[in-house]
């Protein structure tokens, strides 16, 4: 498959998972940088392939062929992320705007190698669930947004859904990484911001950032 058939289905599959509704060929046109009339050209020459389904006005939704497809990429992206990220202790935009050139060139055979030299691991640095060779994701997502979390409990950050650089230099230079705890001080309701405390460090996030970090309660 090409890279931009490959683009085309991995940003059909990351926009459904956030939203259901944000799949229609404007919005993926807009993930992709291109124009409305080119994502709806490609739509229906993937929908042609079987790998789409495709109704003119209709957010856009893939088979189970380019479900498979879409995973395929997913899993080399999550791999040479997790790879970059433990051989050269590269920030988490860097890593992934990496992978997002070494997926489209990345083997079958080479995706094997590299997650068994990993030791095979279930998330990537980011903490998104790495799909298994077969395009099957075995882990259990139980997370919920900052925005969702209850004041007064604390949390560990499982994931950063984000690909902007200013988003995760905030992240880094404030201890907001997977895997470390955060503590809900305050819900701000009326204004939708969350006061949080990580590393004695007080930080006040508004929606922008809390509805990207994802958390799992401590029990």
């Amino acid at each position: 498959m090409s890279v931009a058939i490959e683009n085309f289905v991995k940003a059909i599959y990351s926009n459904n998972l956030q939203d259901h509704n944000n799949t229609k060929p404007g919005n993926i046109a807009k993930k992709l940088g291109i124009s409305n009339a080119a994502a709806t050209d490609m739509a229906k020459k993937l929908a042609a392939k079987n790998l789409l389904h495709y109704e003119k006005y209709q957010a856009l939704q893939l088979t189970d062929k380019g479900t498979k497809l879409a995973l395929n990429v997913v899993r080399k992206h999550r791999l040479w992320e997790s790879l970059l990220f433990k051989m050269f202790d590269m920030s988490l935009h860097e890593i992934h705007r990496e992978a997002e050139f070494l997926e489209h060139e990345t083997s079958d055979f080479l995706a094997d190698k590299i997650s068994e030299y990993l030791g095979h691991p279930k998330f990537d640095p980011h903490g998104d669930p790495i799909p298994n060779a077969n395009g099957e994701i075995t882990t259990e997502d139980t997370s919920i947004s900052l925005a969702q979390a209850v004041e007064g409990k604390a949390y560990v950050i499982s994931r950063l859904i984000s690909d902007d650089e200013e988003f995760f230099d905030f992240c880094q230079h404030n201890g907001l990484k997977f895997g470390n705890t955060v503590f809900i001080k305050k819900q701000f309701s009326k204004t939708k911001m969350t006061q949080v405390t990580v590393f004695n460090n007080t930080l006040l996030l508004n929606e922008d950032f809390t509805n990207i970090i994802y958390v799992n309660e401590i029990e």
